[in-house]
């Protein structure tokens, strides 16, 4: 075989391979002259900005919401530091062999973070976990798998838990008011994230802070009117109300008289806002500001004070009820029983149907209307209380005889539980109107007159006898107190008409009569069996009321023994 010869390398073409290789080192050696010598300052800002594009980030400081108390400055709602894990996919996605124990950590399976880096592939930030405590963050982040990080967060947590979680309602993950007060006051709440930069090491590991930057601003306090004290009592009274009489649902509002300002609002059912993994929609519902109902016999004490106002009535006046019964048009209206002749304060002791009809059909047909509108029907309370209802105060240019007598005892129009609150307050306040809040005042609201204060004088006097033995509502009788109110039994509107076994029963009232202070108003919905508002709604009401006069130190203003003789309950309207 022969043997191969190689051509010999040409000489030129070395030369210009060992020119080219000591040009490249020329050039290489000028650039670091220039940086680190001939041009110190532009070349370590050169190199400073490189290395610090990435290796220096902005990280944001989150900021607290608000804390929410009650008027005595308890708690209520609280921010409380949490942990959040988070990743970035494209830096996590090359540790697969991480993933399992990573999962674990998660309390997830491998298939659920597959997922997860899937659907985020194209991001650089998802959410692993949110809302951790501390210790099982630092659990996760000991794990030192790369792309996996730590984020400060708030959440908020309620103390009360279920017995203010309609009136507060919540926030989301993201710390945003959803329902409640905490929606209604989300911005007010709600604070500013502050930003600082920080350098970080190769892990995403903080190494330290460069500078402060902006600081977060907190979300500012809000105080409400509620008397934590006197929610809670409510609230053990509603529940134990529902329970004994087997009820579907119930509210209870009390409001100071004076200044309008809601002292509790109760509903049942409730729910934990601090654990909603199994909450049921419709126990979100803030019932006594949302809910509609007919008021039934709870406002009579209206339909008289169109009465009074007429000056054809006194509280003295008589009016033959007898034979216990009144056609209006086709409608038979009846009394339990026949009454006789009543005065105008027995009409409203016995809740008559045939007198309350007499009298209202006995006024101009618009005045009962115009009564009924000043004292708030049919708008909102001014609450500011997000989803509030108006009721409904229908108005006609004609009313025909059946729908003036039906509306005079509380059919045809539809109020809240916080509405026929802020109407007896009227009876409360000596004849003055004014919007309820849920604030604590620090100052009068703006208010009006909107009858005489002999008129709701009158009322009130007349409100205290339907308490007394013979009136409607013995069991709302408080020890040691005079107290007045108005019983309701109100069948439930149903589609074509009413149902014949389902009520509300009602019971709204005023303690202590000589010089009131408190206005309360209970609803009862379906209860079973006995569902007359004497006899399910006012114990209730004197048992919130009785701990709530206490707990407030008014004094007592009647000091004779209470009798013993009770009178079943009311009128069924």
């Amino acid at each position: 075989m022969a043997k191969q010869v190689k051509a010999p390398i040409s000489p030129w073409r070395f030369r210009v391979v060992v020119a080219g290789l000591l040009v490249l080192a020329a050039m290489l050696l000028a650039r670091t002259l220039t940086l680190q010598v001939l041009d110190v300052d532009r070349g370590y800002e050169f190199l400073q900005g490189q290395g610090n594009a990435r290796t220096i980030r902005s990280e944001i400081i989150p900021a607290h919401r608000g804390m929410i108390s009650d008027r005595n400055g308890e708690p209520l709602a609280v921010s409380t530091p949490v942990a959040s894990i988070w990743a970035n996919p494209r830096e996590l996605g090359k540790q697969k062999d991480a993933w399992p124990r990573l999962a674990r950590a998660l309390s997830m399976s491998v298939a659920e973070l597959s997922r997860k880096m899937e659907r985020y592939s194209n991001s650089q930030f998802m959410y692993l976990r949110r809302h951790l405590a501390p210790q099982d963050a630092k659990a996760i982040l000991a794990l030192k798998v790369p792309g996996v990080y730590l984020q400060r967060e708030y959440r908020r947590f309620y103390p009360a838990g279920e017995v203010t979680a309609h009136l507060l309602g919540f926030t989301n993950i993201d710390d945003r008011g959803q329902e409640g007060l905490e929606l209604a006051y989300d911005e007010w709440l709600n604070g500013e994230p502050g930003r600082k930069r920080v350098l970080k090491d190769l892990y995403g590991n903080i190494i330290r802070e460069i500078d402060a930057g902006k600081e977060a601003s907190p979300g500012k306090s809000l105080q409400l009117s509620i008397d934590l004290r006197l929610q809670y009592l409510a609230y053990r009274e509603l529940k134990a109300a529902l329970k004994r009489t087997g009820a579907k649902a119930g509210s209870v509002v009390i409001l100071d008289s004076k200044s309008g300002e809601v002292l509790a609002m109760v509903n049942q059912p409730s729910y934990n806002p601090n654990n909603r993994s199994q909450l049921n929609p419709s126990a979100l519902r803030n019932r006594a500001v949302i809910d509609m109902f007919e008021p039934g016999s709870t406002v009579k004490p209206m339909t008289l004070v169109a009465a009074l106002e007429s000056g054809r009535y006194q509280p003295d006046t008589e009016i033959n009820t007898h034979p216990g019964y009144i056609k209006v048009g086709p409608k038979l209206l009846e009394d339990h029983r026949n009454y006789g002749v009543l005065t105008v304060a027995e009409v409203l002791k016995k809740s008559s149907q045939v007198g309350t009809t007499k009298i209202a059909l006995s006024l101009d047909e618009q005045e009962v209307w115009r009564v009924f509108q000043r004292f708030g029907f049919g708008r909102d309370t001014g609450s500011g209380f997000p989803g509030e209802s108006s009721g409904v105060l229908p108005n006609r240019p004609n009313w025909r005889a059946i729908e003036r007598a039906t509306l005079s005892f509380g059919y045809g129009m539809t109020v809240t539980n916080l509405q026929l609150a802020q109407a007896y307050s009227v009876f409360a306040n000596h004849g003055v109107f004014q919007p309820v809040s849920m604030l604590k005042r620090q100052e009068p609201a703006e208010h009006r007159q909107v009858i005489a204060p002999k008129v709701a004088r009158q009322v009130v006097d007349m409100l205290e006898l339907v308490t007394q033995p013979g009136g409607t509502a013995t069991r709302a009788r408080v020890a040691a107190y005079r107290v007045g109110g108005k019983t309701g039994t109100s069948h439930k509107a149903v589609a074509g008409g009413y149902a014949e076994d389902r009520y509300f029963s009602l019971f709204a009232g005023v303690a202590p009569a000589s010089d009131p202070r408190i206005v309360a108003v209970v609803t009862i919905d379906e209860p079973e069996g006995d569902y007359f508002g004497g006899l399910v709604a006012a114990p209730v009401f004197s048992s919130v009321v009785a701990d709530a006069l206490r707990l407030m130190n008014i004094a007592p203003d009647d000091v004779e023994p209470e009798p013993k003789g009770e009178d079943r309950g009311d009128a069924a309207a």
